[in-house]
């Protein structure tokens, strides 16, 4: 459904920043390469604590962070082969969370009743992804898809992102392209106008037109010299629950959101641009080019960001009844889709509670932003170098 580009008074649904996320879709919640075989990790998806862990072979496996036997995080225990023991007593799960061993039992007694839950899991464009939602439904529900990943002449450049803030928030500065104001001392894009602007059940897709000067806009082919105003378009997709942009064949950007509690989101970006360079001098520049895109331009931007929306989050904290006014209508469109999800995420979980199945802990997906502020845990094991 095409919507209204005027840039008119609004006034910001106050809910979008207690809701909580669905979780029947794909999240990212780590760089693949970070984890090796024999190694395991927690990762926190909406106040869920997962372990996952790649067994001897190097194949990745999820189940729930507590063992059935004493609550003991499982992401402190050891692998075993394809198994996952607790680092507590040594009680053994299969891939599946079946207790598979009790190393002090007498040989050939019965093992107790025990299953920790298991995700669906899987490595693509060099992350790591797990479906905590209803399992049934992953094959259905795949990341988003990458063609710049593998196609020659793209640079990438893999961005880490860790916000004090709701991840609504997070989403709104993605999808908000009027802010280039903040990042002018980095010869960011200004003069920006909303073109047009479309919203599904599932995406809320805009496009923009921004101009840039400077040496960067130089460096990346957006210019033929620093002095030269470019006017380009820009679009930018917000589908739930991640977002993407790209700039006319020049860059794109795929950013992935994982929503770890109502105060902390992390976000997992990889960049493409288009570098003028042959391929053969490229390639053997690339670590070069991405060290230095990444450490002086992107995590510069990043900044500026991250000090805007945690200032933001305080201030909500601060006093949650205190109203706002937004002008963009993609801003409202981001929220319309927030609610909805979460909404769509609790109607099905009531219908499948009522059915007389297990619904899905329906108190990992309650708001707490208000009760338990400063309780929420990491969202990635502290014992490994976080970087990318």
């Amino acid at each position: 459904m095409d919507l209204a580009t005027t840039l008119k008074s609004h006034t910001v649904r106050a809910e979008v920043r207690d809701v909580g996320t669905n979780p029947n879709h794909w999240y990212a919640i780590g760089w693949a390469k970070h984890l090796q075989a024999g190694q395991v990790m927690q990762a926190i998806v909406w106040q869920q604590a997962i372990a996952v862990y790649r067994d001897a072979e190097g194949t990745l496996h999820a189940l729930e962070d507590a063992c059935p036997h004493k609550g003991v995080e499982l992401h402190r225990g050891k692998v075993m082969g394809q198994h996952l023991a607790c680092r507590y007593h040594g009680w053994e799960f299969d891939t599946d969370g079946q207790c598979v061993k009790v190393p002090y039992l007498p040989k050939g007694q019965k093992l107790p009743c025990a299953q920790a839950r298991s995700y669906p899991v899987q490595e693509q464009y060099g992350l790591i992804w797990v479906f905590p939602g209803d399992a049934s439904l992953a094959d259905d529900r795949q990341p988003p898809v990458m063609p710049e990943y593998t196609e020659p002449g793209w640079l990438k450049v893999f961005v880490t992102g860790h916000f004090n803030a709701h991840f609504s928030i997070c989403n709104e500065n993605s999808m908000d392209v009027f802010h280039g104001f903040l990042h002018e001392n980095l010869q960011g894009w200004f003069d920006p106008r909303l073109l047009s602007l479309s919203e599904t059940e599932d995406a809320v897709c805009a496009e923009y037109q921004v101009s840039y000067k400077g040496h960067m806009a130089k460096f990346l082919g957006l210019s033929e010299r620093a002095d030269q105003v470019t006017t380009l378009p820009i679009t930018v997709q917000y589908r739930y629950p991640h977002y993407q942009s790209s700039l006319q064949g020049v860059s794109a950007l795929y950013l992935m959101r994982l929503p770890v509690s109502p105060v902390k989101s992390r976000s997992f970006a990889l960049f493409f641009f288009k570098i003028r360079l042959p391929q053969w001098l490229l390639k053997p520049l690339e670590p070069l080019l991405q060290w230095v895109l990444e450490r002086f331009v992107l995590m510069k931007f990043l900044a500026q960001d991250i000090e805007m929306m945690e200032s933001e989050q305080r201030q909500y904290l601060a006093n949650p009844q205190r109203r706002y006014v937004e002008i963009n209508p993609a801003i409202i469109a981001v929220q319309r889709l927030i609610v909805r999800q979460y909404e769509r995420f609790k109607q099905s979980a009531s219908q499948t509670s009522m059915n007389g199945h297990k619904a899905l802990s329906p108190v990992v997906y309650r708001s707490v932003a208000m009760q338990q502020p400063n309780a929420e845990p990491s969202g990635w094991v502290p014992d490994r170098t976080d970087s990318t």
